[in-house]
């Protein structure tokens, strides 16, 4: 047997790997943390905390298992701090005979993988990461001469594929989706459970990062740290999910609220996206703990919670892989502001753009309404320059890996991409806010108003936005009543000159 060397990045800490099958001392298993990884954007203490401490744990539970491990921390003197430099010093170091990694998730760590694999002079390999539910090209090829990738489609596949919430051929229930059933808003705040955390100091950690002066955003206590940084934590959050936060989570997963920053939301995502679970088994689980529960949860709470995984997450991964690299530079609107400064101090005096970002900046989380309805149906309205929103999601959250930043940002919420994600732009006035939550009612803005100094504004920017965009987007068959509507404002005038003074002040809102 070859002597090989085996690369394991930051999110790929699969213990169900088939690498891990047998110990074999022959394998050794390359991990670490490197200033490439926490500089190419400036992350959340909380998210290079929570991977350093996932890294460590996953180390040491190989080297129970009896894996032969090779573990660089951010300040060892030896470590080169960048992966081409470290796996060749590690290779000529160890006279190893061949070279092993899985498939990278970041079109940049893939590319860099490849150019790595070819200098070397030994033998490489790729891997699949055992992971997703789905290849890399699935949604490519299932898309294939389409302009548009319909969401719905592929997730009806996945559902027939992997016998997922089915009832031989048909869906459980009879119907595919229950969208429409998961758009409450909150009104008792008695139905809140608390989320399940796990504590522990990672104060050793946060010396470190701070000695190494990696530049950080946000906000932690080192030595009360909540996320799950190994499987059997993960396991226990998701366990936790079904029990507590299931009953609910379909009604209430569009719900905005300054009650509570988690409501009915599993806090999984980092735990999937750093692979410490994968996405079947946690939907398996979740539906096979419904199986047992159906006289007390609705199956509208449970198809929710998978369309989110095997739907949305999956698609977007293969959106990335299908449209990457022309992907990351789309702009369809030409949109080039810069975003205003209290994205990154959340000191504004609109409430729930205030409440959303300052809760990112203390909990590195923010559930998807809050990111798309508030803070991104923000920055579309306002004109902001994706590529200022995209670093700015990347950095502060801590499930935010590009391959699922990326799609979200310049898909879904900014509809850069000209409609390959969505088949309209997600924008909103103030009324969908208030609608789905108690922002408005301690806000210094007015959510009924149009013009003034009081007027919330969502309201004329919303309007400012389809004026402005009006070639783009008036043929639009799902945004002709948005133009039969503003054409016929009597004081149309007066609400696109507000949105323009308030454009002249993003800073100051």
């Amino acid at each position: 047997m070859s002597k090989t060397l085996r690369l394991i990045l930051g999110d790929q800490l699969n213990s169900k790997h088939s690498w891990f099958d047998k110990a074999d001392k022959n394998n050794h298993y390359l991990i670490a943390e490197m200033r490439q990884e926490t500089d190419y954007a400036p992350h959340h203490i909380q998210k290079v905390l929570a991977f350093f401490a996932s890294m460590r744990n996953f180390a040491k539970s190989l080297e129970e298992a009896g894996h032969q491990v090779i573990y660089f921390h951010l300040d060892d003197k030896n470590n080169p701090q960048k992966l081409d430099e470290l796996i060749e010093q590690v290779v000529k170091e160890g006279e190893f005979e061949k070279f092993e990694y899985q498939l990278p998730d970041e079109y940049r760590l893939d590319e860099q993988l490849k150019n790595i694999s070819e200098s070397l002079e030994i033998e490489s390999k790729a891997y699949d990461t055992e992971h997703f539910l789905t290849e890399r090209e699935f949604l490519k090829d299932f898309f294939k001469g389409k302009k548009t990738y319909l969401m719905e489609s592929f997730y009806r596949e996945m559902r027939k594929k992997f016998d997922i919430l089915m009832d031989g051929k048909e869906p459980v229930d009879g119907k595919w989706n229950f969208d429409q059933e998961n758009r409450k808003a909150l009104k008792d705040k008695r139905l809140l459970r608390k989320p399940k955390l796990h504590p522990k100091d990672l104060s050793d950690i946060h010396k470190m990062i701070e000695k190494a002066e990696v530049k950080t955003i946000g906000e932690v206590d080192p030595k009360n740290f909540p996320w799950p940084t190994s499987r059997e934590e993960s396991l226990d959050v998701l366990d936790h999910f079904c029990k507590n936060l299931l009953v609910h989570f379909g009604d209430y997963q569009d719900a905005l609220t300054t009650w509570d920053p988690y409501l009915f939301h599993s806090r999984l995502s980092f735990a999937m996206n750093s692979k410490m679970l994968s996405p079947l088994e946690v939907v398996e689980e979740v539906e096979k703990y419904w199986e047992g529960h159906r006289d007390e949860i609705d199956i509208s709470q449970v198809e929710g919670f998978i369309r989110q995984i095997i739907g949305w997450r999956e698609y977007m991964r293969g959106v990335y892989w299908a449209k990457m690299p022309d992907f990351a530079e789309m702009n369809f609107f030409g949109h080039d502001r810069k975003l205003p400064d209290w994205f990154w101090t959340g000191q504004t005096k609109m409430k729930c753009l205030s409440h959303s970002i300052t809760q990112s900046l203390e909990k590195s989380y923010a559930h998807h309404i809050q990111r798309l309805m508030v803070t991104g149906n923000f920055a579309l309205l306002a004109g902001i320059d994706p590529d200022e929103l995209d670093q700015w999601y990347l950095g502060i959250y801590i499930d935010a890996i590009e391959w699922v930043e990326i799609t979200n940002t310049r898909g879904m919420s900014q509809f850069a991409d000209g409609g390959i994600v969505g088949t309209k732009p997600y924008v909103s006035s103030a009324n969908y806010i208030k609608k789905m939550g108690n922002y408005c009612e301690h806000c210094a803005y007015n959510h009924k108003e149009k013009i003034g100094d009081k007027a919330c504004p969502f309201n004329s920017l919303y309007w400012q936005f389809y004026e402005r965009n009006r070639e783009k987007l008036e043929k639009n068959p799902r945004i002709g009543m948005a133009y039969r509507t503003l054409d016929k404002l009597k004081n149309k005038q007066e609400i696109l000159d507000q949105a323009e003074s308030y454009l002249d002040k993003l800073n100051e809102l």
